[in-house]
């Protein structure tokens, strides 16, 4: 039997992903965006469906529904978006938790939040596991969104801690996919769109540093997993690819699967940006099953499409107007 399931920022990139593969799993969702990074599109195929509601609703202001799980998504996730109003980010992560902990307390429903491998900063351990506390610039232009994940998770313990709480945690390290949006500043979607249009492909830094690329439809099922594992596993889990790429190594990929006549040029890195980034998954494979099966080439192929597409229907123009750019970085 169906459950009536809240995704917060079921707009965004990954949220959209997720309420779609809810949906398909006979639940009826609830999806709260108030659009600030999400985007009516990525699930207005969705609107006719009698399972599927839209609420334009912001999370840092309590809200009173009534459902049997809560996915916790709502924040801006890529630097140029988080970065934009940092007051605002930090008051999602945190303001945001406490209103839908205490919905979740009210209801004795499970919970479910998604925190990010920047929680490790730039880390001094690697790969990342689950115990490692982090180095984290707590004054830094990223902090709002790094601290306020970070306070986000002390909250989720705290209620499980002191009110029994069924809480999950999961630290979601670099994503990509259809629906990203155009200009989140993240470096797969830069790079394609960058390379879709034969413009300069834009590498902040000397292309050097790694991140580890986690296709989206593998995310979604480790987090559907983790919702659905035994109350004795809250959490944090890493979910992401343990495998590691050079940046300029997805830059050249990206190059040759789109036929591309960019050229490849550099610029300083921003503040604070990872080094290094890749998860150590193993908590996930014991306690979820979960591994990611998607590789790179393949993941990418598809994703190129999806831009392709949108940039020749139209679908970026008016407000999604593409202005590549931004930090490298961001899930």
């Amino acid at each position: 039997m169906g459950k009536t399931i809240l995704v917060t920022g079921g707009g965004g990139f990954l949220g959209s992903h997720l309420c779609q593969k809810l949906v398909e799993s006979g639940h009826d969702v609830i999806c709260l965006d108030n659009f600030f990074t999400g985007r009516k599109k990525n699930v207005r195929h969705l609107l006719g469906h009698k399972g599927f509601e839209l609420i334009r609703h912001d999370v840092t202001i309590p809200i009173y529904l009534e459902v049997n799980e809560i996915y916790n998504l709502a924040c801006p996730a890529s630097p140029v978006h988080y970065q934009h109003d940092p007051i605002q980010t930090t008051k999602t992560s945190v303001h945001g938790a406490i209103n839908m902990l205490g919905l979740a307390k009210r209801l004795r429903v499970p919970i479910l939040q998604a925190s990010t491998s920047e929680v490790y900063g730039d880390p001094l351990v690697h790969p990342q596991t689950e115990d490692y506390w982090g180095h984290v610039n707590p004054i830094g232009p990223r902090s709002c969104y790094d601290e306020g994940k970070r306070c986000a998770e002390t909250l989720f313990m705290d209620y499980h801690r002191q009110l029994n709480l069924v809480i999950k945690i999961i630290r979601i390290f670099n994503t990509y996919g259809p629906n990203m949006h155009p200009n989140d500043g993240r470096v797969v979607s830069n790079f394609i769109i960058q390379a879709l249009q034969n413009m300069d492909i834009t590498i902040y830094g000397n292309g050097e540093q790694t991140r580890s690329f986690c296709y989206v439809d593998d995310l979604i099922q480790g987090i559907i997993r983790m919702m659905n594992s035994p109350a004795s596993v809250t959490g944090p889990i890493n979910l992401g690819n343990p495998h590691e790429f050079k940046i300029v190594e997805l830059a050249e990929l990206i190059l040759k699967l789109t036929n591309s006549s960019s050229k490849i040029i550099f610029k300083p890195l921003p503040e604070d940006d990872p080094k290094r980034r890749r998860p150590n998954i193993e908590l996930a494979r014991k306690e979820l099953d979960w591994s990611p099966t998607t590789d790179l080439e393949a993941g990418v192929l598809k994703t190129i499409e999806y831009f392709d597409e949108e940039l020749s229907t139209g679908g970026f123009s008016g407000a999604d107007g593409v202005k590549p750019g931004g930090s490298p970085t961001g899930l």
